[in-house]
């Protein structure tokens, strides 16, 4: 190679590597403990590791301890530095590529019947009133989703109810919190799990739903009740409207389409 030859990108030179590709295709669909990801790719756990730390290295993944149980880390994949990642490819490859790329809606053409979702937190009282809100928000009534919890609060939390109204102008103060099992013998395509400790004791809902885990904090838990908008519930809700985007064009993919 001549000295003014151009490196590749980094993000071409990290995925380019196929255990790093495998794991990046693993979690681009859930979130995932090291153990899980050892069994999904057929590697050993020094090498799953090491990799993970390459691509931890590259801000392409990231790690926080379980909730439900602090030895374990889940990883997550950030689709949102992804995108940017291959839009900086396109662009050192050829100007006309470098064009973000957006996830497109769910297009209700496609549709036979309307996807259904359930999303499950312990409390159902934060996070999976958010994300129900959210998606219903943005699929306009095209898709079936709910949400609830293992050991269901009384009554929603104040800031999570105050954070949609005020960051994304939807009202969900007249939704109480309900127990999974009062979901028992529903069909659901996809059940998402947004706490660690829910995803340990989440109910066989059959028929095979799509199960994905998002590990996402406890906005609760971070901080003691404060004013609206209080900061933690806002990331909480920017991270799970993040995902909801990256979602979005799932719904609409056969089974066939969907990667397992």
């Amino acid at each position: 190679m001549r000295p003014s030859d151009p490196a590749a990108p980094a993000f071409v030179r990290l995925a380019a590597h196929p255990l790093r590709w495998k794991l990046l295709t693993e979690l681009a669909a859930s979130d995932y403990r090291v153990r899980e990801l050892v069994e999904r790719v057929s590697q050993p756990q020094n090498l799953v590791s090491y990799h993970l730390r390459l691509l931890r290295g590259g801000g392409l993944v990231t790690a926080r301890r379980s909730n439900f149980d602090a030895r374990d880390s889940y990883y997550h994949l950030d689709l949102q530095q992804c995108a940017h990642a291959l839009t900086n490819a396109g662009t050192a490859l050829h100007p006309a590529l470098g064009f973000a790329p957006t996830p497109p809606l769910p297009s209700s053409a496609r549709l036979e019947r309307r996807p259904t979702v359930l999303f499950t937190c312990t409390g159902n009282s934060a996070r999976s009133p958010i994300a129900e809100a959210l998606l219903r928000h943005r699929t306009d009534g095209h898709v079936e989703v709910t949400s609830a919890g293992s050991h269901p609060k009384p009554c929603l939390h104040s800031d999570a109810v105050q954070v949609l109204r005020e960051q994304h102008g939807i009202d969900i103060s007249g939704q109480r919190p309900r127990h999974l099992d009062t979901l028992v013998g529903h069909r659901f395509d996809y059940v998402i799990s947004l706490c660690d400790k829910v995803r340990e004791v989440c109910p066989d809902f059959g028929d095979r739903p799509r199960l994905v885990h998002w590990s996402i904090p406890d906005p609760a838990a971070a901080t003691a009740p404060g004013p609206v908008g209080h900061p933690a519930f806002v990331r909480t809700a920017a991270d799970i409207d993040t995902r909801i985007r990256y979602l979005l064009p799932l719904l609409t993919l056969t089974p066939q389409e969907v990667q397992p």
